[in-house]
């Protein structure tokens, strides 16, 4: 019984053996074509040896019939500086790829790009081909590629500091400078930033000015400096948070900022504690915009600024905590983040912190505020934040317009104008030019801007005597 049960179950096996060998494979499509998402791929401006973002192309087959791709390669084979993987396999050449009936695939590109002589952008091309029923089909590929001064960490860690880079010195301006991780201006050194130098900030990186170290940009008015994050891509491009920051630690010294545009990290300038009766920091005809905390920080520090824009942050475009002193002409202080939601007001004044044993410690705070705007799309764009046993607490504002409802009476206010739309050209596209009918126009002092030579756009600061209020006339 026992051999008769396994001999039976031989010949079923065998039967379905038999089934299955003759069942005829199933048939390809011999004359469809495939079709493309696009026909074309450009990948815009990327840094030479680093990876390029990552394109999608999705491969349809629109035919009743699966289709066999005989062979996916590129033109330039293995001397091409793009890279795909199709269904799982990378290339450069992958063949006998099966699509199905009605069914679609992914292909992921990439580039390397191999550095040059070059120092302006210069452009690489390929094609990905497809041979597909004996026939070609192809989607072009180009990107932009851009040669830079890389600074990466090559000094260890310390008991502060992960790995950094030092810099210093007069950086080249004929081509971009990238910076990945922390880049060091060290004790008693000086890093000069010319004019029309771009600096791009990887994920994370930071300009660290140590104690002693000194940061010069000097910008010109039809040549500023861009500081901004290495993603140049359009969907992260003006994208807040890419990188950390510019960090002038407590005792450096000296810095001076001069025609600058300041872009995209989490907070633009953060300003430590002052080393000497100079300002820590010097700074005009400058824009920090598009942080994901704020556009300028400072921690009783001692700022001169004239002619900047402090513009749409998450949380200020200027916080000025524990005590300082701080000088303001003609500046812009103006938010309307629209990322998300904004909860604390644009400017923000504090003179007391909590030190380590939970003790509260005052520091005198000086603001003065001279031909400014300060306004943004909260109804409350001031916030004072005094210790209430303090008296050494000053704010002084001139022919500025303000946008806040505190009781004016306990600080010291001149020819300003309260809570009155400053008429900006366009909000939503981050113009805070003034259009012609603003408050603005004609009502600043010109004693405050004497000798002052531009406004923010680089024409002329006074016009007849006049001056406008905030850091753009209107010309």
């Amino acid at each position: 019984m026992k051999n008769k049960l396994i001999i039976h179950i031989l010949v079923i096996i065998n039967f379905f053996l038999i089934i299955t060998s003759c069942h005829p494979k199933e048939e390809f499509d011999k004359n469809s074509l495939l079709k493309f998402s696009t026909d074309s791929i450009f990948i815009d401006t990327s840094f030479t040896t680093v990876t390029t973002i990552t394109r999608v192309i999705n491969i349809y087959n629109y035919s009743s019939m699966p289709i066999l791709i005989d062979k996916v390669y590129l033109a330039n084979g293995s001397n091409s500086m793009f890279r795909f993987n199709i269904d799982g396999e990378p290339g450069p050449v992958v063949e006998d790829i099966e699509i199905m009936a009605q069914d679609s695939l992914f292909l992921f590109l990439n580039a390397t790009i191999d550095p040059n002589d070059a120092n302006t952008p210069f452009i690489v091309e390929d094609s990905i081909l497809f041979i597909v029923n004996g026939k070609t089909q192809k989607i072009k590929l180009t990107a932009l590629g851009q040669n830079a001064y890389f600074h990466t960490p090559d000094h260890p860690p310390t008991q502060y500091l992960p790995a950094y880079s030092l810099v210093s010195g007069v950086w080249n301006n004929d081509k971009p400078h990238v910076i990945y991780g922390i880049a060091v201006v060290d004790e008693d050194c000086t890093l000069v930033i010319p004019a029309g130098t771009k600096v791009y900030m990887h994920k994370d990186a930071m300009l660290w000015v140590y104690k002693g170290g000194s940061l010069k940009i000097y910008g010109e008015p039809n040549n500023r400096v861009l500081i901004t994050s290495d993603r140049l891509d359009p969907y992260y491009r003006n994208q807040a948070g890419m990188w950390d920051r510019i960090w002038l630690s407590a005792l450096s010294k000296d810095n001076e900022i001069h025609w600058a545009i300041i872009q995209n990290g989490n907070v633009g300038i953060h300003v430590d504690t002052v080393a000497n009766n100079n300002p820590t920091l010097k700074i005009s005809n400058t824009i920090i915009r598009n942080m994901a905390a704020a556009s300028l920080f400072a921690q009783g520090a001692k700022i001169e600024a004239v002619n900047c824009l402090f513009s749409n942050a998450k949380y200020y475009s200027a916080l000025l905590s524990i005590g300082g002193e701080y000088i303001f002409k003609n500046c812009t202080f103006a938010n309307y983040w629209n990322t998300s939601v904004r909860t604390t007001s644009l400017l923000a004044l504090n003179n007391y912190y909590k030190d380590i044993n939970g003790n509260t410690q005052v520091r005198p705070i000086s603001i003065y505020l001279g031909n400014c705007i300060v306004y943004g799309d909260k109804e409350e764009e001031i916030l004072i934040d005094k210790f209430p046993a303090s008296n050494d607490f000053y704010l002084t504002a001139e022919n500025s317009i303000l946008k806040t409802k505190y009781n004016l009476g306990n600080y010291n206010f001149v020819n300003c104008k309260f809570n009155v739309d400053p008429k900006f050209r366009n909000t939503s596209m981050e113009d805070f030019k003034l259009q012609a009918n603003s408050p603005a126009i004609d009502n600043g002092k010109t004693d405050i801007i004497w000798g002052v030579d531009f406004d923010l756009s680089g024409g002329p600061r006074i016009i007849n005597g006049t001056v406008d209020m905030g850091a753009y006339e209107l010309n």
